[in-house]
């Protein structure tokens, strides 16, 4: 098969991995840069310039697309799907997941536990909407945050009210959750390929830091997820219609609660803590699947 890889960097670990895999599994894999695609639609010969050719005889694509270029991203997938190529992450369900609030709203029609959220068309009254999720401590999280940036956590209701007042005065998005303390600045990473939970890793914050992310020094290490933690992954996942989903939940007192669904999950901290080939996964569902 020919796969190609939608990727902005080539040297990226889970570009590398995927393409190395692919390879040895005897596909030609093929790494394009999204946003160097041109798209051209014309009557029933929807197709892609890349580098001055057109890209044709593509069974596969593999969409690794940074929240920073998600919507030209999907444009992209959406035209492949247009030409009638297999997308491992649909287009669809690409942008409902990178829309943190759509994606909530989606998770908690579907029963499933998270934090409670607030969000508001920047209110003044900013002291009501922390009181609508417990009050301090709480996390205020900027809509379009990556990777733990533009994640606080306000201690006290008078510094909620600032960082609240500070976003709204620059009109960035935001949302409020309430913070589970029980968590301990830990949560749990669950990569779905689809259906299936093939790895899963417990992400500790490093000391003083209630963030959990590697990419913030977080430490990373292999977990047997239990019956509710599995059925809540998978059911986020096949809620939102990923096919390949790294679903990110926090240990509470009430059971599992979903924080994030993404989409383009990295492939480094979840082979490193598990021990797991997370990339022949992925190439075996495109086999299963083309």
């Amino acid at each position: 098969m020919k796969i190609v890889i939608l990727s902005r960097n080539p040297n990226l670990y889970s570009t590398k991995r995927l393409y190395e895999v692919g390879t040895k599994r005897g596909h030609e894999m093929l790494i394009v840069d999204h946003s160097k695609c041109d798209i051209i639609i014309e009557k029933k010969r929807p197709h892609i310039m890349y580098k001055g050719k057109e890209l044709t005889g593509v069974d596969a694509v593999i969409p690794r697309i940074g929240a920073s270029i998600t919507f030209y991203g999907t444009a992209v997938v959406r035209q492949f799907e247009m030409m009638k190529v297999f997308t491992a992450v649909e287009s669809v369900a690409l942008g409902r997941s990178r829309d943190k609030l759509r994606s909530l709203q989606i998770l908690s029609r579907a029963g499933l536990g998270m934090p409670k959220t607030a969000f508001t068309n920047y209110s003044k009254n900013v002291n009501e909407v922390i009181t609508q999720v417990g009050g301090a401590p709480c996390v205020i999280k900027l809509l379009e945050g990556t990777q733990g940036v533009g994640v606080v956590l306000a201690e006290t209701n008078k510094a909620a009210e600032s960082v609240l007042e500070a976003f709204n005065g620059l009109q960035a998005r935001v949302i409020v959750q309430q913070f589970i303390k029980e968590a301990g600045g830990a949560d749990i990473r669950a990569f779905v390929v689809d259906g299936v939970v093939v790895g899963a890793m417990k992400r500790q914050g490093k000391e003083g830091e209630f963030r959990s992310n590697l990419h913030r020094g977080g430490t990373a290490t292999i977990i047997e997820l239990s019956e509710d933690e599995e059925a809540a992954a998978l059911k986020a996942a096949k809620v939102l219609g990923l096919g390949i989903a790294g679903v990110d939940m926090l240990q509470s007192n009430s059971g599992p609660m979903i924080m994030e669904v993404n989409s383009s999950p990295g492939l480094e901290g979840i082979e490193n803590a598990t021990g797991k080939n997370i990339a022949g996964s992925v190439i075996r569902y495109i086999e299963r699947s083309v």
